[in-house]
This record gives C-alpha cells, sequence and structure tokens, in this order.
C-alpha cells in the first residue's frame, strides 16, 4: 500500500469514528450518567443539617462506594490513631468534603465499561493520563492556597469527562487507535464533557473550567481560579509525561502571571519549580488516584 492510499484509509476511519461519536452527541446512543447513589450523596451534603450518621447511612447502600471509602479512611495518609470500624467512623475521619471528592472521581471510573483489550488500555491510559493532571493540580492548590485541593482535584477530573465520553461511544464497533483518539477527544471532547456535566448539575464553575482547559492564549482577569490551577496542572502534567514540546513558554500564560513572586520561580527547562520539585510526592497522590 502506497503512502497516498494509507492516507485515503486513515481519512477515511477518521470518518468513521466521527459518525460514531456524532451519533452520541445528537443523543442517538445514550451518555453515560452517574449512579444514583451519587446523586443522593450530593443533594444530602447540600442540606446544611446532614449530619455523618445520616451521611454513613446512606453511602452504606451501596457496598462498593463503603469499601472503597474505608480502605481510603485507612490510609497513612489521614493518619488516624484508630482505623475505622464502621462507616460513621469512616465519614468522620475523611469529611464531607473529601466523601464528596472520593464517591464522584469513583463514579466517573465506574461509568465506562471496558469493551475489549485494546479498548480497555486506552482507558487504562487515560485514567492514568487523568490521575496525573489531577494530582499536579491538587499539589499546586495545596501549595497556593487560592483554591482548596479537594476543590482543583474534582475540577481537574471533571474538565476530563468528555475524553472519557469519546472512549464510550465505541460499545459495538471497533475501538480507535491511540492517534485516531487523541484526534477524536480534541474535536469532541468539550462539547461531550459540558453536556454531561450540564447533566450531572454540577457547579458553572466546574463547566467553565472545562471549556478553559488547555486554552493557553485564554486570558484570565482576578485573582488565581480554580481554570488557572487546572491548566498548569494540565501544563506540567504534559511536561512530566514527555508530551510538552509544543507548549508554549510558561510565562506567556495567564495563570503563571498571577503567581506570588515566592512560587512563580522556574526550573531552567521552563517548569515551575514548586512542581518539579516535588515529583515524587505528585507521583504518590496519582497512584492513590489511579486505583479508585
Amino acid at each position: 500500500m502506497t503512502q497516498k492510499d494509507c492516507s485515503v484509509t486513515t481519512q477515511t476511519d477518521y470518518s468513521v469514528y466521527r459518525d460514531v461519536v456524532n451519533q452520541l452527541m445528537s443523543g442517538n446512543e445514550q451518555l453515560p450518567s452517574l449512579p444514583s447513589i451519587t446523586f443522593d450523596i450530593r443533594r444530602a451534603l447540600e442540606q446544611p443539617d446532614i449530619s455523618f450518621l445520616s451521611l454513613s447511612k446512606l453511602i452504606a447502600k451501596d457496598p462498593s462506594l463503603s469499601a472503597l471509602l474505608l480502605k481510603c479512611a485507612s490510609s497513612p495518609q489521614f493518619n488516624s490513631h484508630l482505623p475505622p470500624q464502621h462507616l460513621l467512623d469512616v465519614v468522620r475521619i475523611l469529611g464531607m468534603i473529601q466523601v464528596e471528592r472520593i464517591t464522584m472521581a469513583h463514579s466517573i471510573k465506574s461509568l465506562f465499561t471496558i469493551h475489549s483489550s485494546h479498548h480497555k488500555r486506552l482507558f487504562i491510559d487515560a485514567w492514568n493520563r487523568i490521575a496525573l493532571k489531577a494530582s499536579v493540580c491538587t499539589y499546586i492548590a495545596q501549595r497556593l492556597g487560592a483554591v482548596t485541593p479537594d476543590h482543583a482535584l474534582l475540577g481537574s477530573i471533571l474538565s476530563e469527562v468528555g475524553t472519557l465520553a469519546v472512549l464510550s461511544a465505541f460499545k459495538k464497533q471497533p475501538t480507535p487507535q491511540p492517534n485516531i483518539y487523541i484526534a477524536l477527544c480534541r474535536e469532541y471532547s468539550k462539547s461531550l464533557g459540558t453536556i454531561m456535566l450540564k447533566k450531572w448539575q454540577v457547579s458553572e464553575e466546574y463547566i467553565h473550567a472545562l471549556r478553559q482547559t488547555g486554552d493557553w492564549s485564554a486570558k484570565s482577569s482576578g485573582s488565581l481560579n480554580l481554570s488557572d490551577i487546572i491548566n498548569l496542572g494540565l501544563y506540567h502534567s504534559l511536561k512530566i509525561r514527555k508530551l510538552g514540546k509544543d507548549l508554549p513558554a510558561i510565562d506567556t500564560l495567564a495563570a503563571y502571571n498571577k503567581l506570588p513572586s515566592l512560587q512563580n520561580r522556574l526550573t531552567p527547562s521552563g517548569e515551575l519549580k514548586l512542581v518539579m520539585d516535588h515529583i515524587a510526592e505528585i507521583r504518590g497522590l496519582s497512584r492513590s488516584l489511579f486505583s479508585l
């Protein structure tokens, strides 16, 4: 087969895959939806008088989520003097914000059914990438204090639901090769992600952050916000994964120019020292997210 023939074949393949994703966009195929328990927990947490006991009873309705939260509460990260024995102990140790964050992350990861070994490889690579990006965002937020770490972590994960939705389109059709999957994500992930987040009734701030993700030329006024943290996280996760050769210089980013002078110091290769000096810590958090 000639190079020209290969090019035509690739274009034809891409057109076929686009048709599949367009069917998802038009509603001919069902977009993934959060489990009902996730909506129940989110609604409960919106109540000002929610108690640890009532929340623990609600969580108990989902055995897999209960087991995951118990595992998280028992980890050295929370340094509890006594290991949790019951879900009430778990909720007390984690706190309500952590419960919501872990529930959302677990629910999002669980939405997407694996259909083949190739599909599984693409999903694992995607979730690994998402976990690293979210971990960088969390660490940056923790160091800077402008956005809470849990808010940054959840915002970062939610900004990627469209890329997972693209992969979920291929239930019956052959799974695309990585280069085609990446091209489809660039074309459709923000639109799909916006549809899903609106369907899930998340805060408009998360939807705005999704739309701003990866827009390096976007102007952002005011103080450092969630969108800024997510873009700094994405920028550095690409650098860490050795995929940053086409990135603009970091000092051209609006987010960078909002950083205080003590936190904007750069490495010789143009990354934030506050990130690159703590790669081991960030990778540790990424591993824990990956295993959710």
